[in-house]
């Protein structure tokens, strides 16, 4: 680790990593369009992309975040980024639908750095401040996952579709670079190899129903979130006539929901993240009825993605708070758990919203969002008796 960096400048530095390596998730979102022309498929086809992507982040979460675990932290972290950029490259030369799909999965995989990242933050935390420094490096994450939509649509404004994936390419590799420097290393304190490693995480899914809880919670607002953001460009497209800049901007807007990671960060370490998660999951769900009521408006679009954005990041800042007490010398296989079921959510809720989208347009995406949150609610309920 750089001798120069405060704890402050080195959770700004992680935040930073974490947003530029999420956004590799979410470049294509707004670009569905361009990827359906550019391959003569049809929307719900290009779809495909957003659900490939995100399942291959879940077989990364589940096999390479235990790691975390395993080895040496900064040097696993480098040298995924670099698996990252070369996945990119193949990506952006894809010359046909099957192999971008692969590229795609592999990005996702391999983007799975970000979630050795977040638990390596909850480790160099000050006492009493992981909500806090958990949630300054989450809202570097969210900023990515939000700016990645209009980063994209950006670039393809005024060049080819593709070029959003060299670039970001380029930036894994300088990114490696500046971790290798900032980042002090971490070696997990157990002889334990990786067969026991993961034993282990099945094993904390049979004796830690609160982690199971909390996954699931977090699997349907995420879920949620992804319905909204992967159907949401063909509304722009279709009803309001919006271009690729167009796109830009209204993502855009939606990072105003970054705030929601300080703001829970304190509600967590004040110990009120219980009522913090219930108005989260509530709120969410408000925002699609918002959503599909006003739909012909873009203003109360962006109204409904900003606050859906605010109780989605929230809701997870609070949960990763509570899930990194249960088990603080192996964080990265509670957030493997964690992580994966979120992820699972996500990967269903965007086959489901495109499929939605396809058969109903808008109203059946809305009543997709709407209902998820109050699934999330009523999991929370049912163990009450187990929380602290």
């Amino acid at each position: 680790m750089s001798e120069h960096l405060s704890l402050r400048a080195l959770a700004l530095v992680m935040a930073f990593a974490c947003g530029l390596t999420v956004a590799n998730l979410y470049y294509a979102q707004p670009l569905l369009d361009l990827i359906a022309d550019s391959f003569h498929i049809s929307q719900g086809a290009a779809s495909v992309t957003v659900t490939l992507t995100q399942a291959g982040y879940a077989v990364g979460l589940l096999f390479v975040v235990p790691l975390g675990d395993l080895l040496e932290n900064r040097r696993l972290i480098t040298r995924t980024l670099f698996l990252t950029a070369a996945a990119l490259v193949a990506l952006a030369a894809a010359p046909a639908y099957g192999v971008f799909l692969a590229a795609a999965a592999l990005v996702g995989l391999t983007s799975v750095v970000v979630q050795v990242l977040l638990p390596l933050a909850a480790h160099l935390a000050p006492e009493g401040q992981v909500g806090r420094f958990v949630g300054t490096v989450m809202s570097g994450l969210i900023i990515g996952v939000l700016l990645a939509r209009t980063l994209s649509s950006a670039v393809a404004q005024v060049a080819s579709w593709r070029t959003i994936y060299i670039v970001s390419a380029v930036a894994m590799v300088l990114l490696s670079a500046l971790l290798r420097w900032a980042l002090p290393e971490r070696r997990p304190d157990h002889d334990l190899g990786y067969r026991q490693i993961m034993a282990s995480v099945g094993e904390m899914v049979v004796h830690e129903p609160r982690l199971i809880r909390r996954s699931v919670m977090q699997a349907t607002m995420f879920g949620a979130f992804t319905a909204f953001w992967t159907a949401i460009a063909f509304v722009l497209v279709d009803e309001h006539g919006f271009n690729q800049g167009g796109i830009a901007l209204f993502a855009l807007v939606g990072a105003g929901g970054a705030v929601g990671t300080q703001v829970a960060g304190r509600i967590a370490d004040r110990g009120y993240g219980e009522v913090g998660s219930a108005v989260a999951l509530l709120l969410a769900s408000g925002m699609f009825v918002l959503a599909g009521l006003g739909h012909r408006s873009v203003v109360v679009l962006g109204v409904a993605a900003v606050l859906l954005d605010f109780a989605a990041q929230s809701h997870q800042v609070i949960s990763q708070h509570v899930i990194y007490t249960l088990r603080p010398t192996q964080r990265a296989r509670v957030n493997t758990i964690f992580m994966v079921t979120m992820f699972i959510g996500g990967t269903v809720s965007s086959a489901l919203a495109g499929r939605l989208h396809a058969a109903y347009g808008w109203t059946g995406v809305c009543w997709l969002g709407f209902a998820l949150p109050l699934v999330g609610l009523v999991v929370s309920r049912s163990g009450r008796h187990g929380r602290r």
